[in-house]
């Protein structure tokens, strides 16, 4: 049966496509009968021949398939391609995805060397006379320039059109050939697009031939990565941009001023001999964007970012900011394109605080830009272009870079307040779904750097509780951000405010979302994270919520299977002993759990993995740090409170969990000085594996991270961090994983090894019997552990005073 099919897909395949009744419409052509049986046969064979093509990824059962299929038939596959191709060569019509899918097919032919055996004889045909002038400028591609520049754009950088572009399909099909087979290609195609670039240069002006030099052009923006590695190309990069590149920034043909200005961008990066050379790039990109044509402007400023990103000087910049400013925001009133948010992203990632005078008009201006990108994604309810709906959120994302930029300027949050509450306060409800995380961004920042939380910010309080109880928990780590920074810096209002009562709004959050049996453990985690947040920052000051909160931590326990998860439950009863040891432990002898909760509570802290790793509050310092003064609090209760076996049992296991985060803090400071030291020479190679690659080329591609928002403000991410679900607390390697300093908490200030020596020399004042029998009752070991943690307290204690001193010294010094 399968033979029958792949006999009448080859047939398909071979049969002519008859002249007579063919559309003249392109439109109506690609979709006539005769060529969608084309379009899908060719679709069929490639899905096999992905599926199957490559007998060495294949399962045991489909082993035996994939050799026949390979043997049999995928060689006819690629003849029959190869001839289809031939139609265009000479002429003749073939629907756009015909091309695409037919290249692909031989994309992924070029690795395999029985298919590139069957290719080679045919390749010099099919690159210098089929692949090569589909690169090429052609009538449509300038109809549209002329006629709707604003589509040429949007094609032009729309991922969803590159599925179906032959274009770029052949780009795809250079870069592989190049990648896998260089050895023989790569010298031989250079060869032709020099031949085209001399051809160029000789022709007299009328005569030049334009979209040849256009596709050149293409042709090495596309091979920058293997051109940058491997010489003799690396070295004359800059000699070719010289004199090919950088005198189409002055050419009459629009489309070569837009090529120009994005191959100039390919390789902004190269080590330029003459720094005048990289002057007259950026300047000329910079000049692009005042051109008469919209797809050039478009082009300069993508160009821009990468000029940005690899200037050494900011002062070729600087001077011209304001005027890129404006015309980055005119171009943004013609173009919905994410591209164009992230070249501004960059500009304002690279000046920081410099933004700060043009903070307010940039939010502004983005601001505006969002709701139009939210318009057009409205209005598109087929979903068929989804370039709206990308802008928005890079429009949002660039919100952040600059909130992030002027961090340490709060008054300017002031001021931008006004501007961003209409989105966030729409945006916070079902008709952000698609930009939440996003917003949640921006509402985080909003609430932890302004001078204050103003009642208008407080109003968006509800809408997140809101979400979350209906449609938004997957995002409940991101919401846990803002919250932690309501309650952390705006504790007053949180704790007086009664209509809304944002302590009973919190309750009634997490205690449902902790008593749905229908959410899984890690859906829950960051729950008993927010009742830290309320203890460690309310302390004293919540008494009747300890119960309550208690009561749920225990009920989800008994229930809950991931050990993560029950550490932190375990967490919320430390945090309520740190609250108030007293509270604490009379509620949970009330409600008859002490024993129960404290046995688990022993045994956790004492299990360890095969490797001797502690299997529980291992992750953060400050799981461990939290266990501490929470055992601690326990030690300055009375003995009618705390009888003497179990004071020496708390005693003990604080002292070893107390040696265990010092190695942690150890080992942390270790690892990030050894961190430090190899980012020096921090460079990510791909390993091109087999299939014929040519490993003699020594170009491995870079992986180089091209986003503008690669580095957010440490204190705030690595809140976010501290707070993310981890869906790894099961794994059985020996990983450590450490806590993020910048993480804020009420805690912070408190050193653990201080508080536990000052707890002990206040028990030995007030209950001198108590503290001697332990003494005398205390194995050998632990006495060392005892004295070696006194020491440690003190040498904490000097280092702190010194902090301060610093800090001091540091606030008072001239500015």
């Amino acid at each position: 049966m399968f033979n029958a099919w792949m006999v009448l897909f080859l047939h398909i395949l071979e049969r002519p496509v008859p002249l007579e009744g063919q559309p003249a419409d392109p439109e109506q052509r690609k979709s006539w009968g005769w060529w969608k049986v084309k379009k899908w046969t060719v679709h069929i064979l490639n899905r096999l021949y992905t599926r199957f093509g490559d007998t060495r990824l294949q399962n045991p059962e489909n082993k035996a398939f994939a050799v026949m299929f390979t043997k049999t038939y995928a060689g006819k596959i690629l003849e029959c391609h190869l001839n289809l191709l031939d139609v265009i060569r000479a002429g003749g019509y073939l629907p756009d995805r015909v091309i695409n899918l037919i290249l692909q097919y031989l994309s992924n032919s070029v690795s395999k060397a029985s298919m590139y055996q069957l290719l080679q004889p045919r390749l010099d045909v099919l690159l210098f006379e089929i692949i090569f002038p589909l690169m090429c400028f052609n009538d449509t591609d300038q109809k549209l320039w002329d006629e709707d520049p604003h589509e040429y754009v949007r094609k032009g950088y729309d991922i969803i059109e590159d599925l179906y572009s032959p274009r770029t399909a052949a780009m795809d099909f250079v870069s592989e050939l190049v990648r896998k087979r260089g050895k023989e290609n790569l010298q031989k195609f250079v060869t032709f697009i020099v031949e085209i670039l001399r051809r160029y240069n000789e022709s007299p002006l009328e005569q030049k031939p334009y979209r040849q030099k256009d596709g050149a052009l293409l042709a090495i923006g596309a091979l920058c990565d293997r051109l940058k590695q491997n010489e003799p190309y690396k070295s004359e990069l800059e000699r070719m941009l010289v004199q090919h590149v950088f005198p189409e920034f002055r050419s009459p043909m629009g489309h070569l001023r837009a090529k120009a200005a994005w191959v100039a961008g390919q390789y902004a990066n190269i080590d330029f001999s003459d720094q005048n050379n990289f002057r007259t790039a950026l300047h000329s990109v910079v000049a692009g964007m005042h051109d008469t044509e919209l797809p050039v402007r478009v082009d300069s400023v993508f160009a821009l970012r990468s000029f940005v990103e690899a200037c050494k000087d900011l002062g070729e910049i600087r001077p011209i900011l304001p005027q890129l400013l404006d015309e980055f925001f005119k171009l943004m009133n013609e173009v919905e394109n994410e591209d164009l948010v992230f070249t501004l992203e960059t500009i304002v990632d690279k000046f920081g605080e410099e933004m700060a005078p043009y903070a307010l008009g940039l939010c502004q201006n983005l601001a505006s830009a969002f709701w139009r990108c939210m318009s057009t994604a409205e209005a598109d309810e087929e979903g068929d272009d989804p370039g709206g709906a990308l802008a928005a959120v890079g429009c949002l994302r660039a919100i952040s870079t600059i909130l992030e930029s002027v961090s340490r300027l709060p008054h300017l949050f002031v001021h931008i307040e006004p501007i961003l509450l209409p989105i966030m306060r729409r945006m916070l409800t079902t008709d952000g779904q698609e930009v939440f995380e996003e917003v949640l961004e921006i509402v985080s920042y909003m609430t932890f750097f302004s001078p204050a939380i103003s009642l208008e910010m407080w109003s968006l309080w509800p809408l997140m509780v809101d979400a979350l109880s209906d449609w938004a928990i997957d995002f409940f780590s991101n919401i846990l951000v803002p919250l932690d920074n309501y309650i952390s810096r705006g504790t007053a209002h949180f704790l007086t405010c009664k209509d809304p009562d944002y302590q009973q709004s919190l309750w009634n959050m997490v205690s449902t979302i902790m008593a749905d049996q229908n959410l899984e453990d890690g859906d829950i985690e960051p729950a008993p994270k927010l009742i830290e947040v309320l203890f460690q920052n309310c302390k004293g000051q919540v008494d009747h919520w300890v119960e309550p909160y208690l009561r749920i931590s225990i009920e989800r326990l008994r229930r809950t299977e991931k050990p993560y998860l029950k550490g932190l439950l375990i967490q919320v009863v430390a945090n309520a002993l740190y609250y108030n040891p007293t509270l604490a432990l009379s509620i949970l002898h009330k409600i008859g759990v002490a024993t129960e909760i404290f046995g688990l509570w022993f045994q956790m802290l004492q299990q360890v993995k095969k490797s001797g790793v502690r299997a529980n509050f291992r992750r953060w310092e400050h799981d461990k740090k939290v266990c501490c003064l929470g055992l601690t609090s326990l030690l300055s209760l009375p003995n009618e409170l705390l009888p003497a076996e179990a004071f020496g049992r708390v005693f003990r296991a604080t002292l070893e969990l107390l040696v265990a985060y010092k190695d942690q803090v150890a080992e942390t400071a270790k690892e990030e000085d050894a961190d430090d030291d190899d980012m020096d020479g921090f460079q990510t190679d791909e390993d091109d594996g087999a299939d014929g690659s040519d490993k003699e080329m020594g170009g491995e591609e870079d992986v180089d991270g091209d986003e503008a928002d690669n580095s957010r403000l440490q204190k705030l991410a690595a809140h976010a961090k501290a707070f993310r679900p981890d869906d790894e607390e099961d794994d059985d390697s020996d990983e450590d994983y450490s806590d993020d300093d910048e993480l804020q908490s009420p805690i912070d200030e408190v050193d653990p090894f201080v508080f536990f020596v000052d707890t002990m020399k206040v028990l030995q004042v007030s209950d001198s019997l108590r503290f001697q029998n332990l003494t005398q009752m205390l194995e050998f070991n632990y006495q060392a552990l005892a004295n070696g943690v006194a020491e440690h307290a003190e040498q904490r204690r000097t280092e702190i005073q010194k902090e301060k001193m610093e800090k001091a010294a540091s606030a008072n010094a001239p500015a």
